[in-house]
């Protein structure tokens, strides 16, 4: 009887586990049905994208807690209410498609869902609950939603939200909102809240106690009311963005944040005096601080004794200060000399062995053993081939010096007939080499690989155009050449060689292209003889700083400067030359991709310029992974801790440069109409530390 009992419950419980996997089978395959209608009549949409469910396991249903079609070129209008029964979806991400249509009421109730990306679509109409619709919402329904992007989409109302008490990031921008309602309030648990570009003329009040916010960006509205008094609390606030508003701004209250949060923000207001001043905020520095001690405070009778004291050891002072004086200096002079004969000599015995230095390669006189094209090979194994039967039909045009006549029999004895030993850099433009032409002009020649496909006429035309822009930051094109299908281009030589090479290819010991790393004197631990000394000029911040300032003072020139708008289309830390006296020229400008051709965005300079900037501050190369990283700890209040570990750091310049971090934010953002002019850059940048900055 026992056994009879026991396998009764064997076989009872074996049905039971059955019917519940057959029941989560049944489930999961009417939830794939259920997505499948809801997109039946989106464009672009394959089912292939969920793979079939084969098996009734235990986790089955797991595949359908995240629908996840970003990007996937998608069209058309969603089936929402296929949606609802969709118990389990706890991730919704439609990012960056064309959808359209408008989103049902319920949708932000459902108590499942904790992130949600719509953004950069078309979706329309309101968002939340209308009048209409709230009876039928619980008031008890809340909502699980923690992320909740919309930004870039057609949303013009704002209506009701459901209880967001788990809500941390909200991002509304680039939507037609006009208006804050007064539930906004509620959203207690708000960390971050982006309103940027929605065409609000309200004031910020709706969300002026929410005491978690740690990142606010209002910026480019038309809002009104008084900072910060009408703002959430200040102290907990890690980023900021009012610029482009019309703000009352309190003078003493502007401290907190950089410039960059305020451009344009409204009118500032002395609170002390009511006095006001025009929207373009001028932060005065912070006065420094005293490094003296101040006296303390004496009777009578010891001010009278300390002044005798004081008189009888005066002019004992004097002599014991000119003393040291005249020795400090005498000490100063020899050690200047000592170490320029150290300089001198060591710069005399690099340049032989560096290909920067300004060395005249060895010319031969060149034989025709036949006649062209003519081939060259580079040390990546491709080539140029100049398709002229004759080296000296194809003239070099020198735009400064006109009436030297010279030819492309020049060029290959000058380079050695562009042999590796003159070989620069290979960029993405075309390799590029060394050359001291007659009359010791110091050159670097350029071939233009994208420029092979450009007629004789139009590329004179071009050359001619780009050499009428000139400016103390841009790298003039001093001559060109035309061979057959190739372009040449010569620039004055800049023996300091690019940015990159500075940044992350020299010795770290070493102020310029030379090895100094072997000289005694810059030994800095006598414990280990091989740590040299961290140069002064690459470890300045100040240095970096005037670097990222004339960069952005000749990009601002290309950009503002003409008639339209020239864009240099790649501007990286290869194309950006140092002069003696680390006076930045950029190259290369109006030569990108299609040479001629001036058509493309400011905005893709003003990124890249974010990238270089980002670079200089780290010493990082400036990819997606790093600028992603910078975003990051900028946005949390970190940014200190992505600078360049070896740059001589200190409270005040280490504020500079996360306020420069912050600049390179603004250029990185991810949205082109969301990042500044470049006029608007160089002011910021001038700001940080103007006394660095004075060239016009």
């Amino acid at each position: 009887m026992m056994k009879h009992t026991l396998l009764f419950n064997f076989f009872f419980t074996c049905s039971i586990l059955a019917l519940a996997n057959s029941a989560a089978c049944n489930n999961s395959s009417t939830d794939q049905a259920l997505l499948f209608k809801a997109f039946s009549s989106v464009n672009g949409f394959k089912t292939s994208w969920f793979k079939p469910l084969q098996s009734c396991s235990s986790n089955a249903s797991s595949s359908f807690t995240e629908i996840n079609l970003s990007s996937r070129n998608l069209s058309g209008t969603i089936s929402w209410r296929f949606l609802r029964n969709l118990s389990r979806i706890q991730v919704i991400d439609l990012s960056n498609n064309s959808l359209s249509g408008s989103v049902p009421p319920w949708f932000w109730g459902m108590p499942s869902l904790v992130q949600v990306n719509l953004s950069m679509n078309k979706l329309g109409g309101t968002i939340g609950i209308g009048n209409s619709e709230s009876a039928s919402i619980s008031s008890s329904s809340s909502s699980g939603i923690q992320k909740l992007n919309l930004s870039h989409n057609r949303f013009t109302n704002l209506a009701y939200l459901p209880k967001f008490s788990n809500l941390t990031v909200l991002d509304l921008s680039y939507n037609g909102l006009n208006f804050l309602p007064l539930w906004f309030n509620n959203l207690t648990d708000l960390q971050s809240l982006s309103l940027s570009s929605c065409n609000i003329s309200s004031n910020p009040k709706p969300f002026s106690n929410l005491k978690s916010l740690k990142y606010l960006d209002i910026s480019n509205n038309h809002m009104t009311g008084n900072f910060p008094k009408d703002f959430p609390p200040l102290d907990g606030l890690k980023f900021l963005n009012i610029s482009f508003n019309n703000f009352t701004l309190a003078a003493d209250k502007l401290q907190k944040f950089p410039k960059s949060a305020f451009i344009h923000a409204g009118k500032v207001v002395d609170s002390n005096s009511g006095n006001s001043s025009s929207s373009e905020i001028r932060i005065k520095p912070k006065p420094p601080t005293p490094t003296h001690k101040l006296p303390k405070k004496q009777s009578p009778l010891n001010t009278e004794v300390n002044q005798n004291h004081l008189h009888k050891h005066k002019s004992k002072s004097k002599v014991l200060i000119l003393v040291i004086s005249i020795a400090s200096a005498s000490l100063i002079l020899f050690s200047a000399a000592a170490i320029s004969i150290c300089i001198y000599k060591r710069r005399k015995s690099a340049r032989k062995h560096d290909k920067w230095a300004i060395s005249k390669p060895i010319q031969f006189e060149f034989k025709f053993e036949k006649s062209g094209p003519f081939s060259f090979e580079t040390e990546s194994g491709t080539s140029w081939v100049a398709d002229i039967k004759e080296p000296t039909s194809a003239p070099v045009i020198m735009f400064e010096k006109p009436l030297l006549k010279l030819t492309f029999k020049d060029l290959i004895a000058a380079t050695s007939h562009f042999g590796k030993e003159s070989l620069l850099s290979e960029g993405k433009s075309g390799p590029v080499y060394r050359a001291v032409l007659p009359g010791d002009i110091h050159v670097a020649i350029k071939v233009l690989e994208h420029a092979r496909d450009l007629g004789h006429d139009d590329a004179v035309a071009m050359f001619e155009e780009l050499s009428r822009l000139k400016h103390p930051n841009l790298l003039p094109i001093s001559g060109f050449c035309i061979a057959g299908n190739e372009k040449l281009i010569l620039y004055e030589f800049m023996a300091n060689g690019d940015l990159h090479r500075w940044l992350h290819e020299l010795p770290t010991g070493a102020p310029n292209v030379e090895d100094w790393t072997s000289d005694t004197w810059e030994i800095q631990n006598t414990s280990s003889s091989t740590v040299p000394v961290t140069s002064p000029e690459k470890l300045e911040w100040h240095t970096r700083h005037r670097i990222a300032v004339g960069i952005a003072r000749g990009l601002a020139y290309l950009h503002h400067a003409q008639s339209k708008p020239v864009v240099h289309g790649h501007l990286v830390p290869s194309n950006i030359l140092l002069a003696d006296d680390f006076e930045p020229r950029i190259a290369d400008f109006g030569l990108s991709q299609n040479p001629g051709d001036n058509g493309g965005s400011t905005s893709e300079d003003v990124y890249n310029f974010g990238l270089v900037l980002v670079e200089l501050l780290t010493n990082q190369p400036g990819s997606i992974d790093t600028v992603n990283l910078v975003r990051r700890l900028v946005k949390e209040g970190r940014g200190e801790h992505a600078l360049d570990s070896r740059l001589k750091l200190n409270t005040d310049s280490v504020n500079e440069m996360v306020e420069c971090l912050r600049i390179g934010y603004l250029c990185t953002a991810e949205v082109p109409g969301k990042r500044p002019r470049m006029q608007q850059v160089l002011g910021l940048l001038k700001d940080i530390h103007p006394t660095s900055t004075d060239l016009v």
